[in-house]
């Protein structure tokens, strides 16, 4: 899941993964579907979702959603679609009726609970959200539901929409959908979790890679990409983990608001990180980039200070699970 202005990023991903078929099969996802963050999200959703951990009583109720819509929100449920939401349905322990996808591609981080579900082109088109006969649709960007678009969605199902502003910080969507669909102990506790585990990390860190600066890349089509300051898996990085920002990141996350941030080799050849977490779309071509002079040239990369990861990780997501999977690859990475 991304953050701020998503609308924008989601579309700069749809682009890029339509144009390089970003994700691989989902039998590729091995490491992700097995990992301890996703099994302990789920475990903790499956046990706080039971009748005794949770007092709020399962009740029609009518919300007012962010584009002012008074919306009725039906007591218990069935059949929810949230596209691209879907990590904040699998920590309340929700599994949506159809998934999220684009041309050959899903969140594969997250199949381990949501494999076998049938998948819903990022679009949302019309006739295939019907097909599923939905009873609630939540959606995050204002812009999914622009022009008459609310009132087809809403046709079908009552349809609420977080808004822009909540839907680009994960921690208010996650609270916001736990107050939808009457889980709001739960989205508090899963949140609560997450920040002790973020702070757990954060000291070992500290302990063992003091003023450590790092940076993620992405490289798919050739070209690469750095994760901002402050959004998606940068978030992680620099806020919750407390790992020092490179001043090259600074410099352009100042002059951009998506998640990644394009950046030369030039650029790259100028990155003051001590550590690189690589995204690698590019693997099953041959990555041939990464065997460029200049890549081979930059600090991180002579010293053997970058760490891999396949594009069908979480890493280009977030969320409490994929942020708490990317918690835990760095944490593999850096502390040995």
């Amino acid at each position: 899941m991304l953050v701020r202005k998503k609308n924008k990023s989601i579309i700069l991903m749809v682009n890029v993964i339509v144009l390089t078929m970003l994700l691989a099969a989902c039998g590729n996802n091995k490491a992700s579907e097995s990992s301890p963050a996703a099994s302990s999200a789920t475990a903790s959703a499956e046990t706080s979702a039971s009748p005794s951990a949770s007092a709020e009583a399962a009740v029609e109720k009518t919300m007012t959603d962010a584009l002012g819509h008074e919306v009725k929100i039906p007591a218990n449920p069935q059949r929810i679609i949230a596209s691209y939401l879907e990590d904040h349905l699998v920590a309340l322990g929700v599994k949506p009726v159809a998934q999220w996808s684009v041309p050959n591609g899903i969140q594969y981080y997250l199949q381990t609970d949501l494999e076998g579900i049938p998948t819903l082109a990022w679009d949302m088109p019309f006739e295939a959200v019907t097909s599923f006969e939905p009873d609630l649709i939540i959606m995050g960007s204002a812009s999914s539901v622009e022009g008459d678009k609310y009132t087809q969605y809403s046709q079908i199902a009552p349809t609420y929409t977080i808004g822009d502003k909540l839907n680009g910080d994960w921690r208010q969507s996650l609270l916001k959908i736990g107050e939808i669909l009457n889980k709001s102990d739960l989205a508090e506790k899963v949140l609560a979790d997450y920040e002790a585990k973020a702070n757990e990390a954060k000291n070992k860190l500290q302990q063992v890679a003091p003023d450590q600066s790092v940076a993620a890349i992405w490289l798919v089509q050739k070209q690469f990409f750095v994760v901002s300051e402050n959004l998606s898996s940068g978030s992680v990085l620099y806020k919750d983990l407390g790992l020092k920002v490179p001043s090259v990141v600074t410099e352009l996350s100042k002059t951009s608001e998506s998640n990644w941030l394009p950046i030369s080799l030039e650029q790259l050849a100028q990155l003051d990180a001590d550590q690189l977490f690589l995204i690698n779309s590019d693997a099953a071509t041959g990555s041939e980039t990464l065997k460029d002079p200049v890549w081979q040239g930059i600090p991180a990369v002579k010293n053997g200070r970058i760490y891999e990861y396949p594009n069908t990780s979480s890493w280009l997501y977030t969320g409490s699970i994929a942020n708490a999977q990317i918690i835990d690859d760095v944490l593999e990475s850096l502390v040995k």
